[in-house]
């Protein structure tokens, strides 16, 4: 398979060398312009996340919003109360974080993003 040669970055006014269509500083640029994420890993999402997740939610088995109505359900979800949107010390803040079943985290992600699942939808 032929290696990609390098070529000038597609962002307007950059000149930096790059094997894809923009550099590495302007692709989340242009993701984010266009609505779309990150890879789950660049928003923090890896293995040192997975270890923390599983301990929490070995300390916080049950869904805090169930627990609201009196239903006991185990949580599987790591929730950030408040959305990160890429702060990394937001991201890290343990009393930012809720254990939360999969039914009520992808009710609360419809609310705060507008009921349709991502940002870009809030047009």
């Amino acid at each position: 398979m032929a290696q990609r040669s390098f070529r000038n970055c597609n962002y307007p006014g950059c000149s930096k060398l790059t094997k894809n269509t923009y550099c590495e500083e302007h692709e989340g640029e242009v993701k984010r312009k266009r609505g779309e994420r990150e890879s789950s890993s660049k928003r923090g999402y890896n293995y040192k996340w997975q270890q923390e997740r599983e301990k929490f939610l070995r300390k916080n088995p049950l869904c805090t919003e169930c627990m609201k109505e009196n239903k006991i359900t185990p949580a599987k979800i790591v929730d950030h109360i408040v959305p990160h949107k890429g702060d990394m010390k937001l991201f890290w803040d343990k009393s930012n974080w809720q254990p939360l079943c999969k039914r009520c985290h992808d009710r609360k992600t419809a609310r705060e993003d507008g009921g349709f699942g991502n940002e870009r939808n809030k047009i």
